[in-house]
């Protein structure tokens, strides 16, 4: 049975769910296209209230806050209908379940949505997010830390389990209030916190990963700063030193300075000074070896816990891919016969590749034929973009760089150097090109129709040649163009080309 046994080739069914995030600062209503392993954003749409602003002085959340936050709701139940979701989901975090009078926003919240609303505590919320890192970046190891508006939930994280968690009043709203808006006197209570907690002496070495609005704007700031050729913010990642740099600097900044920073939100530019400090005091009191940004957190950490255990366990990247395919390409099951036509020359005792290459090979195979729709003369460009910016996880960016740039290949056959490239080492451009080759061999034998890859072979002899295997029925394939990319291949390769009619 094949990895992808199972497979089903239809389009994906477009139902979608809806999540409503009722944060300390913002409350937010994310559509996505269904409860799926890699779920595709279709709206977003988020209304930066306030709610937590004062409760640690009042122990009240804010009324004309709450006004806001219900004139929120009421639209985004009127936008969860329009698109047509029928699951709403909902979850509210540290304001509401501190304040005295959270439980009467929630039953107002409640009735303005239409839908019920759970009330995380501090530990499901830490899970939530934990779970949403885990969702996003399988492979994590480390701690993640989900910054609110009310407090800083950190958990442990290790082959996809949660391991120790803690919550800790140090939002950004929170420590305005409990310091009088004195950063100075905030920095000492973020201080006094982190030398109690005991969960950072885990993070010696390991990543942390970053997780909320405000520190996605830092990683947003350092990208830029860096002139960073790939704008994607999932799992972008910054050195301790970098990392330390960039939140230096913006918690020394007033918010009106930071209202002229273009790769600020505006309304968090009075936020952010503090959200930049509890990052730099974090690494501080750490020794992580890289900050990992994270796009997916509470709230995809809350759909992925509603997976069967099996999608759960399925590979995001390829779940994506797949995804792509029976969108986009002509024959999705072409791509699937792709994958295996190209194991009978990588693997053991063939071309070499470790566990990670086999993955991104196959993943490659789904996307190879997403730009065939485009004019011919912009199918390269058109692919490169798509793969590079698609709203992808479960994959670094070298290996979202190297993904487009075998397709783009695909297309364009020659070996190109732009920004993009300083991404990817050089051996790994090299086998991008390597399996284009392949690629470009596979559509020329199958028209990317399905049903002739399998019938069609392809070898690593023993006396140093590449032997192409053609039945006698499909005799008549071989042509000019074949034979070209056939030796073009063998070429690479260090082989001989030889072909063969059984």
């Amino acid at each position: 049975m094949t990895w992808h046994a199972g497979f089903r080739t239809e389009p994906p069914r477009y139902r979608p769910v809806a999540v409503v995030d009722i944060g300390s600062n913002s409350v937010r209503l994310v559509v996505y296209d269904g409860l799926r392993r890699s779920p595709t954003p279709v709206f977003n749409e988020k209304i930066l209230c306030g709610l937590g602003k004062g409760v640690a002085v009042t122990g009240k959340l804010n009324e004309s806050a709450i006004v806001r936050a219900l004139s929120a709701l009421r639209r985004f139940r009127a936008l969860a209908r329009q698109i047509g979701s029928k699951d709403v989901y909902a979850v509210a975090t540290a304001a509401a379940r501190e304040a005295s009078n959270g439980g009467e926003f929630i039953d107002l919240a409640e009735k303005a949505l239409g839908a019920g609303i759970q009330v995380l505590t501090g530990k499901e919320e830490a899970r939530f997010a934990a779970l949403g890192v885990i969702a996003g970046i399988p492979e994590a190891d480390g701690i993640a830390g989900d910054l609110g508006g009310g407090s800083l939930e950190l958990i442990d994280i290790k082959d996809g389990k949660l391991n120790d968690g803690v919550t800790l009043p140090l939002g950004p709203l929170r420590l305005m209030d409990m310091s009088g808006s004195n950063m100075g006197r905030a920095r000492k209570i973020v201080d006094e916190y982190f030398e109690k907690t005991s969960i950072l002496d885990k993070l010696k070495g390991r990543s942390f990963y970053a997780v909320g609005g405000t520190w996605r704007n830092l990683a947003r700031m350092q990208m830029a700063h860096a002139h960073y050729p790939l704008h994607v913010l999932h799992q972008y990642t910054m050195t301790r030193t970098q990392a330390i740099g960039i939140s230096s600097l913006v918690s020394g900044l007033s918010p009106g300075a930071l209202k002229d920073v273009k790769d600020v939100s505006r309304s968090r530019s009075e936020t952010m000074p503090y959200g930049a400090m509890v990052l730099e005091r974090l690494l501080h009191h750490s020794k992580p070896e890289d900050v990992v940004c994270s796009v997916y957190g509470v709230r995809e950490g809350f759909l992925y816990a509603k997976l069967p255990r099996k999608k759960m366990r399925s590979d995001a990247l390829l779940a994506s891919c797949w995804d792509f395919a029976r969108r986009y390409a002509r024959s999705p099951e072409h791509e699937l016969e792709l994958c295996d036509w190209t194991d009978q020359i990588f693997g053991d005792g063939k071309l070499k590749e470790s566990p990670v290459e086999q993955r991104l090979r196959y993943a490659a195979c789904l996307l190879a034929d997403i730009g065939w729709r485009a004019h011919p003369d912009y199918r390269a460009d058109r692919s490169l973009s798509m793969i590079s910016q698609a709203a992808f996880v479960g994959v670094d960016h070298p290996g979202r760089v190297f993904l487009a740039l075998t397709v783009f290949y695909r297309y364009e056959g020659e070996m190109m150097k732009d920004d993009l490239t300083r991404l990817l080492e050089e051996r790994h451009m090299v086998r991008a090109h390597l399996l284009s080759s392949v690629f470009r061999l596979a559509y020329i034998l199958s028209a990317a129709m399905p049903g002739m890859l399998p019938r069609i072979g392809l070898k690593l002899s023993g006396n140093k040649e590449l032997l192409l295997t053609l039945p006698r029925k499909l005799a008549d394939l071989m042509g000019e163009r074949v034979e070209k990319r056939l030796a073009s291949l063998a070429f690479e390769i260090g082989r001989t080309p030889k072909v063969q009619i059984a």
